[in-house]
């Protein structure tokens, strides 16, 4: 069982403030998605999140950090959406309401364009700040430099970088402080605004430190390099990333056409889907995408519905069937009464239950965040006892050395290792992830995955090939052989392009059998095919079909019923009146599949089959796959439901599809993975996408997260115990009994060092996952 991150050597965070007393929630009640800029760590989260707490008439608030939002549930009565908006800018941070005159789609193309905007900001500014800091590390002259042009040149220089590229880390750090709170922006400002105000100080004037026994060292390519020019390239890859869910959504939308051919006052004409009204009449053609949902008033087809049940077999549709807006017409063409439209269509409300599964999920925790409200104040409490104490004691004549050692418990404190050692850790479990096919989403992914406890599997594509095949032929007391019943088929089902029809070509080209197309040719919509081949009269299709041509299908009733029983499509083969024999057809298991499924279980993970498909079928996979609990026959709401269901219950939940079908229950479940084959949609909704067909990439993907969870502990640890070490000798412990006072430079130097032990420990995640 996976077991929550522990915080090793760490104080725990102060509990949040009260809030006010909750309400409970009412019908009357009414949702509002507020986005939210500005938030960067917990504690921005932690803030927004107590003030919409204690805010009169909010019955729940999650607020997250990954989609930059905040969904609340409130009393209109009570309280107004634009009131809530001002509750958050009143501390500090940007909120946005929706815009009512804006579609979806709309809305996810704004949002995107600013997340492009902010990921180039980010860039163009590390990336400026990389050239400048190392240029000042090439500068031949070293780093006391008394009377000499160059610190003065790496002055202007740095300053111009704090006040252009950094500047939102002091902006942020300011913020966090009006309101009482500190993160890692207050870190960073604080180690920072210490090596340079020293360094400042040793610039203007050098003759004072030295009148006091300790060098002007300057540390101007350390707060360039060193903290602001990594850190904001971290803030770019974390930038680029917050797109991804967003974008799945966009496609979703895109699903919908822009046109339907409507029927009014007897003439047709194509209007904007979103001016059909309830009881339209909407004509759909062959191999169109069905624009609404509605009702079939004439015609008859065959339905791709693989969006919503990922099944790969179309479904047969007469007159009185229900059909979905955005999946595929095949071959038929039919008219339909449109029933649910706009925010009440079936896509449109899969696209909320994408937004509402984001909303809820558990908002990124990052340890040094959490851990800095205590940490910070401590230092700052630190340094100013370490400048009092040594000028208590050494008088006026040490305010040099008093100073100097004040500056080196800030500089010591800096945070360096806290702040890669989660970052390092990521970047290379990434990049030992994509070597093995497995493209992670950062580090949120990673600690969720170590944590899981349950596995769910969707079926089609993901346990199974994804495409129906045959897998048994049975041939009548009349047929001489499987191959005849194959090559009798085949004959006529190489005019059709529906799946079982590819299926039964497929077989019989593989096993070697002469096909000849018939002379003529007619598909019989919901039933097979009829044709002429050399003369004779073939039928090729369900009970029904042969039932019309008076064909008798006694001789292998049973061997129907039990093909069947599997949950395998059985189609019937006849030739001029007489059964030939029958074809079942089913979607093959992968055969990967059975040992992912034992390796998952031998790493104390329960797993799960979550299907559309029905339960004959289901479980007879199942078995193959050494699965033992199936839930069969759920569309995209009930999948979802059953990953919530699971959760509630204590689990951490990891579901694993490749159709757009299970794109509400990978934005819902804890960890997603998307089989990178399958829908793009279901890949951008992931967590993790697995290029790799083997679902042994899904156990990989685990055991790396497990690796990467250890790596991360270990390099926190060594982060605190680095400090914990360090501030008490940069404030002079030792001075007393070894005369040792440790100077800024030594703990630049000491900073460095514990950076590079967690990078190398990272580093060691390249050979985890040994295939």
């Amino acid at each position: 069982m996976a077991r929550a991150l522990p915080v090793i050597g760490a104080p725990s965070a102060p509990p949040p403030p009260p809030a006010a007393p909750k309400r409970a929630a009412a019908p009357t009640d009414k949702s509002v998605h507020v986005t939210v800029s500005g938030m960067h760590c917990a504690a921005c989260v932690g803030r927004v999140q107590a003030a919409l707490d204690a805010a009169p008439g909010v019955s729940s608030a999650v607020v997250n950090l990954l989609t930059n939002s905040a969904t609340i549930s409130y009393d209109p009565a009570t309280v107004a959406p634009q009131a809530l908006a001002d509750r958050i800018s009143a501390i500090g941070y940007a909120a946005e309401l929706p815009r009512f005159d804006e579609s979806a789609a709309d809305e996810q193309d704004r949002q995107e364009v600013a997340r492009d905007a902010e990921y180039r900001d980010y860039r163009n500014k590390g990336v400026a700040a990389l050239i400048v800091g190392l240029g000042m590390m090439l500068v031949p002259m070293g780093r006391s430099m008394d009377g000499a042009l160059t610190p003065w040149v790496m002055l202007i220089a740095t300053t111009t970088v704090m006040l252009w590229a950094g500047r939102h880390f002091y902006a942020r750090a300011w913020t966090a402080a009006r309101h009482g709170a500190a993160d890692m922006n207050t870190l960073i400002s604080l180690g920072t605004g210490a090596a340079y105000l020293y360094s400042l100080c040793a610039t203007v004037a050098p003759h004072w430190f030295m009148r006091g026994g300790v060098a002007p060292d300057l540390y101007y390519e350390a707060v360039v390099v060193i903290i602001i020019a990594l850190i904001l390239v971290g803030n770019a890859l974390e930038a680029r990333a917050k797109g991804i869910t967003a974008r799945a959504l966009k496609r979703l939308v895109d699903l919908q056409p822009a046109t339907a051919r409507v029927r009014r006052g007897g003439e047709e004409s194509d209007v904007p889907v979103a001016s059909v009204v309830r009881g339209d009449v909407v004509i759909v053609r062959p191999g169109e995408r069905i624009p609404v949902d509605g009702d079939i008033i004439a015609g008859r087809s065959a339905i791709d519905e693989s969006m919503l049940t990922g099944e790969p077999m179309p479904v047969s549709k007469t007159p009185g069937d229900s059909v979905t807006g955005g999946t595929v017409n095949s071959t038929g063409a039919f008219e339909l009464t449109a029933t649910t439209v706009g925010a009440e269509s079936t896509l449109a409300r899969i696209v909320q239950m994408m937004r509402d599964a984001q909303a809820t999920r558990a908002p990124i925790q990052r340890l040094a965040d959490r851990i800095s409200a205590i940490f910070v104040p401590t230092v700052l409490v630190i340094a100013l006892i370490t400048f009092g104490t040594w000028y208590a004691v050494v008088g006026s004549e040490g305010l040099v050395r008093a100073i100097a050692a004040s500056v080196a418990v800030l500089i010591i404190a800096c945070p360096c290792a806290m702040g890669l050692a989660v970052p390092t850790a990521v970047m290379v479990a990434t990049g030992r992830g994509a070597e093995l096919g497995l493209l992670i989403k950062g580090g949120a992914a990673l600690e969720r995955a170590a944590q899981l406890t349950t596995v769910v599997f969707d079926k089609t594509g993901t346990i199974t090939e994804g495409k129906p095949a045959v897998v048994h032929v049975s041939v009548a007391p009349s047929t001489a052989t499987r191959d005849e019943v194959l090559r009798i088929a085949a004959t006529i089902e190489s005019w059709s392009e529906h799946p079982l029809a590819t299926a039964i070509v497929a077989e019989a080209t593989r096993s070697g059998v002469a096909v000849a197309k018939a002379t003529s040719f007619e598909a019989i919509a919901g039933q097979g095919a009829i044709g002429v081949s050399n003369g004779g009269a073939v039928a090729v299709g369900n009970a029904a079909l042969m039932a019309d041509w008076s064909v008798d299908i006694s001789p292998l009733t049973e061997a129907a019923a039990q093909q069947s029983s599997e949950g395998r499509s059985v189609v019937y083969v006849a030739q001029n009146g007489k059964l030939a024999g029958l074809v079942a057809i089913a979607d093959r298991i992968k055969p990967s599949s059975a040992d992912a499924v034992r390796r998952l279980k031998a790493m104390g993970l329960h797993v799960v089959m979550l299907t559309g498909d029905q339960r004959a079928a289901a479980e007879s996979i199942a078995r193959a796959a050494g699965i033992t609990e199936v839930v069969a026959g759920v569309l995209p709401a009930g999948k979802r439901d059953e990953i919530s269901r699971r959760q509630q219950a204590g689990a951490v939940v990891a579901m694993i599809g490749d159709g757009i079908n299970d794109g509400p229950a990978l934005a819902q479940s804890d960890v997603g993975m998307a089989i990178g084959a399958g829908s793009g949609i279901a890949v951008e909704a992931a967590d993790v996408t697995l290029m790799r067909a083997d679902l042994g990439a899904v156990a990989d993907t685990i055991e790396l997260s497990r690796a990467t969870m250890a790596t991360m502990r270990q390099n926190l640890f060594w982060a605190f115990a680095y400090n914990a070490v360090g501030i008490p000798v940069a404030a002079g412990a030792l001075y007393p009994w070894f005369g040792i006072q440790l100077s800024p430079i030594l703990a630049s130097a000491a900073m460095a060092l514990s950076s590079v032990s967690v990078v190398t420990n990272s580093l060691r995640l390249r050979r985890a996952v040994r295939r």
